[in-house]
């Protein structure tokens, strides 16, 4: 889905008096394009750090897991042949 096209909702947020000036500052000077755009990029920004970490945290917890690694071993063995096959077809870089 384009971005153009994300439904969208208005929310009202709390934020600190001196921040919400230096926003507008920003925006007045256009370093930015609107107050909006800059508090929706930082949320995103900070959503997607909070993914990130809970996806390493999976991960992590997964590398510990014997079955987690049992499959790996099975998917990678029966990729082997088909990798090697593949490895003699391409020849060297």
């Amino acid at each position: 889905m384009r971005e153009d096209h994300i439904e969208v909702r208005k929310a009202t947020f709390t934020l600190p008096v001196p921040l919400l000036a230096k926003l507008r500052s920003l925006a007045s000077s256009k370093k930015i394009p609107s107050v909006n755009s800059a508090v929706r990029q930082a949320l995103e920004k900070y959503v997607a750090e909070l993914e990130r970490k809970d996806f390493r945290k999976a991960m992590a917890e997964a590398a510990q897991d014997p079955e987690f690694l049992r499959d790996l071993d099975d998917i990678q063995a029966a990729f082997d042949r088909a990798d090697a096959e593949t490895a003699r077809m391409m020849g060297e870089w």
